[in-house]
Parts: structure tokens; C-alpha cells; sequence
């Protein structure tokens, strides 16, 4: 074994820490976009020697047994197809990803809390067709009046949204760090542009 590479990785332990792996369906998908579909790169490397997936592109980094040499893997591709969720869960990150990470009174980016269309003073419920993200500022302008006494309008309805609505809205958000392996499978079905 290279004792640079033992040396190295003895004094940074993390060092391939940093090296994840894009986790796609068998339809060549990621799993989701927002969060994107990563595993860390041992688990990456256990899942090929347990052959469920398959790798499709590779670091230049290597991991090393006393008997085996292996690149670590940058993606793969499961085997077996995991049907997507149909059902999207009512919480506050999908609420605001629903949203676009956007106040829904003016538009804002930023700190973001949630604010009931109808108020539950006035009897309207926590519900996907009754709350929206909203700024703190005007969260507090609305306060618990009804909309049409505010001055204020929403930019568009709340409403239920699909499982594939929300996949298609994480992918204008993508992670900080994108390698380049990952982007001929991040995209490739997206509309192109005319």
C-alpha cells in the first residue's frame, strides 16, 4: 500500500467523506431531486459488493483492501426499480418547496414561516389548500384577518400538489455542490430549450 495515501487519509479520516455518490432508479432517475438522491461513498461501495446496483461513473480517488483496489463510485444505478411515492406528505418542507421557497404575499426569499389563508381564529384549517409560505413581515401584516381585509393578494392559490409536480420544482433548487459526473443524469429528461 502507498504510505502517502495511508498517512494522508490517517491524518484527514474525512477525506473521502466528501466524495458521494448520485443514487439513480432503474430508469436511470434519481430517486429525488430535492433533497438529491446521495448516499455517502462507502455506502456506494457496500451496495456493489452486495450487487444491487450497478456503477455508471467513478472519482478518480480509490479505496484499497489488502486485496482488492476499487474507484470510488460518483453514480450508480440500482437494480431493482423503487416505485416512486405517490402520496406527498403535508409538512413544512414541502409546503415551502410547493411554494418555491417564496412568500406567497409578496414574493420574498428568505426566513419563511407558514401563515393560514383563512384563519384558524375564523375556522379555516391546517390544510395544503389553506396554508402558505409567508415572510415574517407579512405574516404579521396579515396577522389573523381575513385576506380581503389585508390589501394583500396571494401570488397563486394553495393547492394539493402531485409527487411529480414537486420532483419538477426540487430540480430548479440544485445542491450546493453538483459534480460533473452527475449532470448528464440530472437533466437529460428535462424539456430542452427551442
Amino acid at each position: 500500500m502507498d504510505g502517502n495515501f495511508r498517512t494522508e487519509f490517517t491524518r484527514n479520516p474525512a477525506g473521502l467523506r466528501h466524495r458521494p455518490a448520485l443514487v439513480l432508479n432503474a430508469d436511470y432517475r434519481p430517486l429525488s431531486y430535492y433533497p438529491l438522491s446521495l448516499w455517502p461513498w462507502q455506502e456506494a461501495i457496500k451496495a456493489k459488493w452486495l450487487d444491487r446496483v450497478d456503477i455508471v461513473a467513478e472519482y478518480e480517488d480509490v479505496v484499497r483492501s489488502p486485496s482488492t483496489e476499487l474507484k470510488i463510485p460518483s453514480v450508480v444505478v440500482l437494480k431493482d426499480y423503487v416505485k416512486p411515492m405517490k402520496r406527498v406528505a403535508f409538512t413544512r418542507f414541502n409546503l415551502f418547496l410547493r411554494d418555491e421557497f417564496r412568500c406567497q404575499y409578496c414574493g420574498a426569499r428568505g426566513e419563511l414561516t407558514f401563515d393560514h389563508v383563512v384563519p384558524r381564529a375564523s375556522g379555516g384549517v391546517t390544510s395544503w389548500q389553506n396554508v402558505v409560505a409567508a415572510c415574517s413581515p407579512c405574516n404579521l401584516k396579515k396577522g389573523s384577518k381575513p385576506l380581503h381585509r389585508t390589501g394583500m393578494s396571494l401570488r397563486k392559490p394553495p393547492r394539493h400538489p402531485e409527487a411529480e409536480e414537486l420532483r419538477n420544482i426540487g430540480r430548479k433548487f440544485p445542491p450546493n455542490h453538483l459534480h460533473e459526473s452527475w449532470m448528464d443524469f440530472l437533466y437529460w429528461d428535462a424539456e430542452l430549450e427551442a
